[in-house]
């Protein structure tokens, strides 16, 4: 499967549904965004789709705020009556695209993605782990059909490249990143902007929250895990939305000796996203896959419902344990 087959599957259409994923980061909105702007710049009527909240960082970008709508009553009224395609893009399972998923059936459906663990469930999958985001595959798609870029369409292009890179220091960053990226600059996209956005804007409150984060800190398996709690009372405290908790995560991985780094979010009363990463050798996309979720070897993610969550967190750290040591 390649951008030829995707292109020719598009062209059929000229009404088209952009799905991304519950818990949106910023590859999947920039995905969603890119493709929007590309397919209009072709002709094609769109409309992009997410059944949840954006994060306020990526809300700076005045794009995602303009062209990504969160799904309500009014738009589950009409979309099987106004489109005839959806492409979903950056979800690995139809469960990561939430109420979306009960109108798949509905639709000829594309699914555009690079996490390792995606299931398949379009009626087309290009799925191609080899990428540094989905937000590539995306440039690719878009160049193949000759999409005329202009600076703000490869802006935000770049922001998904950008962000589910690390910025480019993680080992999903390939020759072919740096090429796509080099030519998005050239076409007049900004890194610096973005790295302005994403990591010059830090509000107090997260840095607040982050030394209450540490001073949760617990380690295990001699080092080799490193993990923490985020409750809806620490967010509280400081009067930050669940939706706009930093990801801390990173601030583990980059602990001396720790491979495996988890953040457990309380996101509502009882519901956990634990956040994984690992740095050198843990596949922490087979930890996910235990529990239900899913992701890439050194950061995948998954949910649970727990009354007791500190009973939970040692479950999952003693799976984790034996996890290392097999």
């Amino acid at each position: 499967m390649d951008e030829k087959i995707i292109a020719s599957e598009i062209n059929k259409s000229n009404n088209i549904l952009l799905v991304g994923h519950i818990l949106p980061d910023g590859d999947d909105v920039s995905s969603l965004v890119s493709m929007s702007l590309g397919l209009e710049k072709l002709g094609k009527r769109t409309l992009a789709v997410i059944d949840d909240d954006i994060g306020e960082y990526l809300l700076e970008f005045p794009l995602v705020k303009k062209k990504i709508k969160k799904l309500d009553s009014e738009i589950e009224q009409n979309i099987c009556n106004e489109f005839d395609l959806m492409i979903v893009l950056d979800s690995s399972s139809p469960d990561r695209i939430g109420r979306l998923e009960n109108y798949l059936n509905f639709f000829h459906v594309i699914v555009i993605d690079h996490h390792i663990t995606n299931t398949n469930f379009g009626n087309v999958n290009w799925v191609d782990p080899t990428v540094g985001a989905t937000a590539q595959m995306v440039y690719r798609l878009l160049n193949f059909m000759s999409v005329d870029y202009d600076e703000q369409l490869a802006t935000m292009n770049l922001l998904g490249i950008a962000t589910d890179t690390g910025f480019f220091k993680y080992e999903n960053t390939g020759p072919e990143t740096f090429m796509v990226a080099a030519s998005l600059i050239e076409k007049g996209a900004s890194i610096s902007y973005i790295s302005n956005k994403i990591h010059g804007n830090t509000p107090l409150e997260h840095i607040y929250l982050y030394k209450d984060v540490i001073s949760n800190l617990k380690l295990a398996s001699q080092g080799l895990i490193a993990y923490s709690l985020i409750t809806l009372d620490m967010l509280s405290k400081y009067n930050i939305l669940p939706k706009d908790s930093p990801s801390l995560v990173e601030n583990l991985r980059s602990i001396r000796g720790v491979e495996v780094a988890m953040i457990f979010q309380e996101f509502e009363k009882n519901l956990y996203h634990v956040s994984l990463r690992s740095k050198e050798w843990a596949d922490v996309s087979k930890i996910a896959l235990d529990f239900g979720g899913g992701g890439h070897p050194r950061a995948a993610g998954f949910s649970i419902k727990a009354e007791d969550i500190l009973v939970e967190i040692q479950k999952i750290v003693e799976h984790i344990t034996n996890f290392l040591k097999s």
